[in-house]
This record gives structure tokens, sequence and C-alpha cells, in this order.
């Protein structure tokens, strides 16, 4: 079996779970026997490629693979991603700048259509025009490739277009991952609905829907519409090949508690940072570390100041590969107290270095893990009391050690793409 994949990053140069999670996932299905073509906006050359074999979108020009830029355009029915809010318009004049809008998108892509668009492959201001481009180069690499592969796998929504416009082309079924949805960034009433419409489009047109976790399967269903035959949870799992007994040499004495995340309103930043005011009013001996970075910085950092704990609270910015396993070495608690969180890896990558864990029932993690310790994200005193617990009590510390680690040993990618190789075969038996 043969798998043509869209990811949108891919390790080493990663900025969240994303791209961990793609690797993992090539590496268990060719222990499964699957091979796998990995395409990516823009890859820097020094990916491991053992397990799959990685194309650069931007080394890829778009083809002319219909007979004009409108058949194209049309056959992947592509939508350049724009606004349609225009003020002060009456309906007439609306209509024509709304056609003005449509020429001029068409004349501008039709500049690139034959030539190479080279990607950022990041996350910034021009990210949904690097979405809608990578649908164009999607569709010319699965004409190109055709022979090649069997089914095609999109993870979450910035590649949902790709794998459509690749659908179209090859005639190949679409199977798209959701990790994360518009309502796990943020409340229904901040749904961004651009990309709230490519995730409902990407669903709809999947022959089967995967998601990591019964959580995320449900708001899948129930918020997007998708019929709950066709939706699969296959969970999460963490990487054991790479694991490194480090010695790292701690600069204080105290203990260490990790957060370790994105500094973002669905990773709940602000409940851990109460939590620590709390267990600081209980003991000194400890000191709280927010690893990462995100929109919501500044704010934290303001609120550590305000509840007078500066002295006891570090922030490192973001941390990748070899230094995220040093912090969780150094660390004697870590944390996730995640709003929403569709699994979330990092406490079973804290667990797998031997360090005891706190997560939220709001977690995806929270349906596999027997022996993290688990709150409600907003019950700060349930969260100080575990902390102080873990920090305190040697018996419990090394009950949740002991107990954790044997517990996501088994919960390992060769296991999870078994399950993932039996989603593809139903859907090319079908």
């Amino acid at each position: 079996m043969r798998v043509l994949m869209f990811g949108w990053e891919f390790p080493p140069h990663i900025a969240g779970g994303l791209g961990t999670a793609c690797e993992g996932i090539v590496k268990g299905l060719a222990y499964n026997g699957v091979e796998s073509i990995f395409v990516m906006p823009s890859a820097s050359g020094d990916e491991d490629q053992s397990a799959t074999r990685i194309i650069n979108a931007s080394d890829v020009a778009v083809e002319n693979v219909a007979g004009t830029l409108d058949e194209f355009l049309d056959k992947v029915k592509f939508v350049h991603i724009g606004t349609n809010m225009i003020p002060y318009a009456d309906p007439e004049e609306f209509t024509n700048i709304v056609e003005d809008e449509r020429k001029r998108q068409l004349k501008d892509f039709g500049v690139s259509y034959g030539q190479k668009y080279k990607f950022s492959g990041k996350y910034g201001a021009n990210l949904l025009e690097e979405v809608a481009r990578y649908a164009m180069v999607g569709g010319t690499i699965a004409q190109q490739h055709k022979d090649e592969f069997d089914i095609i796998h999109a993870h979450d929504w910035l590649t949902y277009l790709a794998g459509i416009a690749a659908k179209e082309m090859s005639g190949k079924p679409l199977v798209v991952h959701v990790h994360a949805t518009s309502f796990d960034r943020g409340t229904d009433d901040m749904v961004d609905s651009r990309v709230y419409a490519i995730e409902k489009r990407g669903m709809e047109y999947a022959d089967r829907v995967v998601t990591v976790s019964d959580l995320t399967r449900g708001i899948v269903i129930n918020k997007y519409g998708i019929d709950p035959a066709k939706v699969v949870t296959v969970h999460n799992a963490v990487d054991f090949s790479g694991r490194d007994n480090l010695s790292v040499e701690r600069g204080v004495r105290d203990k260490v508690v990790t957060f370790l995340g994105r500094i973002t309103f669905q990773k709940g930043p602000e409940y851990f940072i109460e939590a620590a005011a709390k267990v600081l009013k209980r003991t000194k001996g400890v000191r709280f570390v927010m690893a990462g970075s995100g929109d919501m910085m500044n704010r934290a950092i303001r609120m550590v100041a305000r509840r007078g704990i500066s002295d006891r609270f570090h922030f490192t910015g973001f941390l990748r590969g070899q230094e995220v396993q040093k912090m969780f070495a150094l660390s004697d608690v870590y944390i996730m107290p995640s709003v929403s969180e569709p699994f979330g890896i990092s406490p079973l990558e804290a667990m797998r270095t031997g360090v005891p864990s706190i997560i939220s029932h709001q977690s995806g993690a929270a349906e596999v893990l027997k022996y993290a310790l688990k709150v409600d994200f907003w019950d700060v005193d349930a969260m100080a009391d575990d902390i102080y617990a873990l920090l305190t009590y040697p018996a419990l510390a090394h009950f949740s050690e002991t107990h954790g680690y044997r517990e996501v040993n088994e919960l390992k990618w060769n296991n999870a793409t078994a399950k993932l190789k039996k989603v593809y075969e139903s859907v090319l038996n079908r």
C-alpha cells in the first residue's frame, strides 16, 4: 500500500505538535509496510527521509494539467480566499466589484501558472494565500505521481484543499486527519469563518475522517455536521526510538514544575500561573517554568508580576528538539492545563522521560492516560493541590513516574498506525 501525504511541517523544523505527529505517523506506517510520499510547502533538506520520501512543493511548477486555467481552477474547486465584506456598496456596485476581483485573481494566478511558487511554510500573515496556492501545487503533484500511490492523506486544515485537488486530479480516495479544529483555537464566537469553511469542505469531501481523540470526533460530528459513520478515532502516540537518558546539571536545588506549549488561550497558561501562585503560598522550594511562545506571552509576564512571583517564575521562549528533552529532564512535574486540547502529545513525551504529569480533563490525552493526574482546567485549587502533592510526597511521585512510563510505553506510533492502515484498507476495499 502506498500513500500520498500532505503536511505543513516536518522535524527538525517545527512550530508545534503537528510536525512531530507527522514524523511518527510516516515511521509507524513504514513499520507496518505502508510506503509514503510526504509533501510539504517548504523543505529544508535536512529532514529524515529514512521512512518516507519528501517532496518540496516549492520545487514543483504548477502544470497545465487541464485544458485551461479556468478548467483547472474549476476542477479542483479552487477558491482564492479573500473577503466579500465591502462596505457602502449598493447591490449593483457590489456585483461589479466582486466580478472585477474574480478577474484579478484569475489574472494573478495565471501569471504564476507553469511557474514555481516559493512557499514560506510558516504561519504568517499570508497563510491563507499559501494554503490556496498549495492546493494548485497539490493537484500537479498528484497528477505527476498518479501511479505511485493508492490513497491520499491530508493533515489538518492547512492541507485539505491540496488533498481535495489531489483527489480530483488522480481519482484516488482521500483521508483527512483532524489534529485540531477551529473550536479548539478559540470560543464559538471567535471561530474564523474562512478556516471553518475549509475544514468543513475537507471533511465533507473526504472518504474518511480521522480524529486524534473521541473529544475531537464529537466536535467534527456536532459542529461540522459530518456523518458519524465516516469519522474514526486514532489516538496519537509517542516516539521511543530516539529516547536518550540525558544527564543534566541543575543550577538550583529547588523542584521544577513545567508548562510546555504555545502560550495561547487554548493551552490555559493563566490557570497554570494561578495554580503556581497558590503553591508558592504553601512552599518556597519550587520554581515554575513556562516554555513556549505565543500571543499571550506579554499578558502572562504581566500576570506573574502582579502575583508577585517573578523570582520563582521563568520564561524560556520556544524550545525544540533536544532542548525539549533537556527541559523534561530538569522537571519534577509537568502540567498541561489546556482549555481545549484535541490530544496533546507533550504529556506523553514528559511521561516517557519519567516526569509525573498533570493534564486537564478537557484533553484527548485524558482518554488514554490512566496514570496522569487529571483536573478541570478551571479548577486551579485542585491543580495546585496536585502539584503540591507530587512535589511533597515521594511515594506518590514515584508511583506516577513508574506507572506513567509503563503506560506510555504501550502508546507507540507502530500501534497507532496499524489502526490507521486498517482505515486505509476500509476505504480502498469499499
